[in-house]
């Protein structure tokens, strides 16, 4: 194989005189090279020192015709192209690429058995895949276009570069699938407006690693980004600013398309009845009049739970929401309800006898939350809330997806038991906060994590349907986002794909984080260091 490639280089390429023939064969044994590996490790993984030239001249994407989805299916053909660009870097700007004849040509061949191109990922799709290299050509086989995407993925990294520029692929086989069906980041769009492209930019990040939700936290407390068809006011009262700082129709509908042909599902969240602040602003009535002894004190507190009118208002929001996100899935938010306003209100403390909750605040929270679920659940959607709704000993639903968020690990371990044990299906959030910094290399943290480490049966086990990692927003902005977010995020995206056993080391991740580091910052992700060291092509942007 070497001497081919010698022959074909000496020929055609830029040494021309034989008696370089020697030292480059010399160069070329020593730089036998198999990729530091494809993050995250697929399930199961064989690659050998036999290497194939790619030329992109002579580089196709095809259809197998097996194959239920054939050309014109939009989530591939938009893949192709993109990946394409992704697979040669310096094709486009004509740098580093050694062209040589005597190139075969090679073809990534898709076989998918569903042709589901025009429709939205989901809670149930296949996401596995199955790779070959082998001369010539790589057989990607896929149940779904979802999967096929994330065997694209995989293709994309297994290419590299030698030396001299010319593109390589070794003989590789490939069986992948995810270990959990939710892989989720969480993106606070409120505590600061993050510009339509940062979040774009975001998801091609996020594909690379193989998440698969966008988890959309676009309103809190200090502003209401989202321009409401139904409630206009909230975003034009309620944002940073009514004309730069919202997300229009049109907006959301570009991030949704986005993320679609990334395979990336989109789940909004509309918090309440706490963090709900700005709602009040284009609301009147909507949130509880808080109460200094017998008089208002002009403050306002969570949403108000005695008042039909909110109910009323809420069912006409989340009818638009519903409609709006296509997932199947609504987040409720739910978390750290502030009583203290509820407690001082005249009109509520009336409505807490009247229902014989007595003093206890929880019995109101969950009275309102049950409704919201409700609400949500006529809608066809499937609710998710956040940990204190379980832990107020709410009913809802079955079907509804608890997300864990606070706690030390031998206290979230404990509430996965209690959840599953409960027959909750159940996220987990808490050991990836990654908005909390530390000096050093705390993606470690995140890689060590082991979800289903706690005190359950196999069937309890089963209930963990995955992870998310959050970036709140109260000290980040498109300035710092993506350096925040990667590679730390990666490490936990690792945890949610790939088999624990085989990736229990973090010694042995150090240098696939590393060159897989180096990949994002050469595909224009600001992704930080790890620690010491150099990325062969270093980031160009700045």
């Amino acid at each position: 194989m070497c001497n081919m490639e010698v022959m074909c280089i000496v020929s055609f390429g830029r040494y021309t005189r034989p008696k370089f023939n020697l030292v480059l064969l010399i160069i070329l044994q020593l730089s036998l090279h198999t990729v530091e590996g494809v993050w995250p490790l697929p399930q199961s993984f064989t690659s050998s020192t036999e290497r194939y030239p790619l030329n992109p001249k002579a580089f196709y994407f095809g259809y197998g015709r097996q194959s239920a989805a054939q050309q014109d299916c939009s989530v591939l053909d938009a893949a192709f192209k993109r990946y394409f660009s992704l697979i040669f870097p310096d094709y486009t700007s004509g740098y580093g690429v050694l062209r040589f004849s005597g190139d075969k040509p090679f073809t990534v061949e898709i076989r998918v058995d569903h042709a589901d191109c025009d429709s939205y990922p989901n809670e149930n799709s296949s996401e596995r895949y199955n790779l070959s290299v082998s001369a010539g050509q790589a057989s990607l086989n896929a149940e779904t276009v979802w999967g096929a995407l994330r065997g694209l993925e995989t293709f994309s990294q297994l290419v590299y570069q030698d030396d001299f520029g010319t593109y390589f692929v070794n003989k590789t086989e490939i069986d992948d699938f995810p270990r959990f069906q939710f892989r989720g980041i969480l993106l606070d769009t409120s505590r600061h407006y993050l510009p339509v492209q940062a979040i774009l930019k975001t998801l091609d990040a996020m594909a690379y690693s193989k998440f698969n939700v966008f988890h959309w936290h676009i309103v809190d407390d200090p502003s209401f980004p989202y321009q409401s068809r139904t409630f206009p006011d909230l975003s034009s009262t309620g944002a940073f600013h009514p004309m730069t700082h919202i997300y229009t129709q049109s907006d959301v509908r570009r991030v949704i398309s986005h993320a679609r042909l990334w395979g990336i599902r989109v789940l909004p969240e509309f918090d309440s009845p706490g963090h709900t602040q700005s709602w009040g602003k284009g609301q009147s009535d909507l949130l509880t009049p808080c109460y200094r002894g017998s008089t208002p004190s002009g403050t306002f507190g969570p949403v108000n739970p005695v008042l039909p009118s909110t109910y009323q208002f809420m069912a006409r929001l989340f009818k638009e929401v519903s409609s709006v996100f296509p997932d199947s899935y609504i987040h409720l938010g739910g978390d750290e309800v502030d009583f203290s306003c509820w407690k001082s209100n005249p009109d509520v403390r009336a409505f807490m006898q009247k229902m014989g909750f007595g003093g206890d605040f929880t019995k109101l929270e969950a009275f309102y939350m049950e409704k919201i679920v409700n609400i949500t659940s006529a809608l066809k959607k499937t609710s998710i809330v956040w940990q204190d709704v379980f832990d107020y000993h709410e009913r809802i639903p079955k079907d509804t997806v608890l997300h864990i968020w606070k706690g030390t690990p031998a206290s979230y371990k404990e509430e996965l038991s209690r959840m599953t044990k409960a027959g909750m299906r159940v996220l987990l959030a808490a050991p990836w906060y990654i908005n909390h910094i530390a000096y050093g290399q705390d993606w470690r943290n995140y890689y060590t994590v082991q979800p289903l480490n706690f005190s359950g049966t196999e069937e309890q086990k089963k209930l963990v349907i995955g992870g998310e990692v959050c970036m709140w927003g109260e000290y980040v902005d498109a300035t710092n986002l993506t350096p925040r977010l990667w590679p730390r995020a990666s490490a936990a995206a690792e945890r949610l794909w790939s088999d624990e056993k085989q990736t229990s080391s973090v010694d042995e991740a150090f240098p696939r984080l590393q060159d897989f580091r180096c990949k994002l910052v050469r595909r224009g992700i600001r992704a930080e260091p790890l620690h010491v060291g150099h990325c062969k092509h270093e980031y160009q942007g700045v």
